[in-house]
């Protein structure tokens, strides 16, 4: 549900796995929404058309005037925010990456059949706001409470159910210093498709985190129970409950080189000197580095300086082409050693495939000097 957040495809959470065609519903969630071009990587901020984007339920058409964010539940002290109001409060701006819990889904097998992204469910956005920390101070939640369920305006019917979309945090996590109210985006006042007038931006964790179209904040004594918490978003195995999806998985993509065949977009550099370059991020540990595979052989990557706390990191490595067919792949560790696997763990509702990325390049003849 994002620039941002990921939505299950049909009517359900993803049960159904295929071998075959994209089906008829998943074309039609994939004209929904879109994925950044991957040669857009080379960028160190999204641009806000570039950004990758899914409108989990319609897209709401919210009256600025009228729209308030209520601030309630087992709290002290119950408060009504207009967008002005909230402007006038502490203001913060944050480079966040931001990934969609379902990207690399189609390239599971079986597939999972649901919003088909292939690699480019992620972007990195500036997002200015006020911290949320200190409203939920002001409000005093009481000791009972144990969550903060986050309300959007956009409603729709998943599950058998008709609901708002709705996800919960601890206590604990909500009140972390770099949670963000946020209004603006690069600059400018949140598009409708990222969640006018006002967002949820919870730095690494995964999009559907992010809640858009934000009107309630409601403190809680009982773990959230709704549909979006307790039975979308979780690491399934079988039809039991699974575990949660919270926190991006490290990765590293790289911007395809040289230039596309239109059609299968596969890649064609000219033989010589390329310069492979990407982006490397994690919603946890730091990056500790990036690796480049040419042809089965890995070797080390320059990381360049990370430009903030939450935001990508770029990678370079230099590579002298040589005329022929060649695989490239690259791969990301943490700090404490953590690789990206060479496949994916499947699961049901095809969520977290950081698997390495591999990419088919051709090196040489007419049509790459045509670059």
């Amino acid at each position: 549900m994002s620039v941002d957040s990921d939505g299950q495809a049909a009517s359900e959470v993803a049960t159904v796995s295929s071998t075959g065609l994209i089906t008829r519903e998943e074309l039609q969630l994939a004209s929904r929404n879109h994925a950044l071009p991957l040669e857009m990587l080379r960028w160190p901020i999204t641009p806000v058309g570039m950004h990758y984007l899914v409108a989990h339920f319609d897209i709401p058409l919210i009256d600025p005037a009228n729209w308030r964010l209520t601030v309630g539940g087992h709290v002290g002290h119950s408060h009504q925010f207009t967008l002005s109001a909230l402007k006038h409060r502490e203001r913060r701006t944050l480079a966040v990456t931001m990934e969609c819990a379902g990207n690399g889904r189609s390239r599971l097998e079986p597939r999972p059949v649901s919003q088909p992204w292939d690699l480019g469910g992620i972007g990195t956005a500036e997002w200015t706001g006020t911290p949320l920390a200190p409203i939920l101070r002001e409000a005093e939640i009481t000791p009972e409470a144990i969550e903060l369920v986050f309300t959007g305006a956009d409603r729709g019917v998943q599950g058998g159910t008709e609901h708002r979309y709705a996800r919960s945090l601890s206590i604990e996590e909500s009140m972390a210093e770099d949670v963000l109210l946020a209004y603006e985006v690069n600059g400018q006042p949140l598009p409708p498709q990222h969640g006018y007038p006002l967002r949820l931006l919870v730095p690494g964790w995964y999009g559907m985190t992010n809640v858009k179209w934000l009107e309630s904040i409601e403190a809680v004594t009982q773990p959230f129970d709704g549909f979006q918490q307790a039975t979308a978003y979780r690491y399934q195995q079988d039809s039991g409950p699974g575990e949660p999806v919270q926190r991006m998985k490290i990765r590293a993509l790289m911007a395809p080189p040289g230039i596309p065949e239109f059609f299968t977009r596969d890649r064609l550099v000219p033989a010589g000197p390329v310069m492979l370059e990407g982006r490397a991020w994690s919603g946890s540990l730091p990056v500790g580095r990036v690796e480049v595979c040419l042809d089965g052989e890995w070797s080390e990557a320059h990381l360049e300086h990370q430009t903030g706390t939450h935001a990508w990191r770029a990678w370079t490595f230099p590579w002298v082409a040589a005329a022929g067919e060649h695989e490239l792949a690259c791969r990301a560790i943490d700090s404490a050693g953590n690789a990206q696997p060479d496949v994916g763990e499947w699961n049901v509702q095809g969520m977290g495939n950081n698997a390495v990325q591999r990419l088919k390049v051709t090196a040489g003849g007419s049509r790459a000097r045509q670059e």
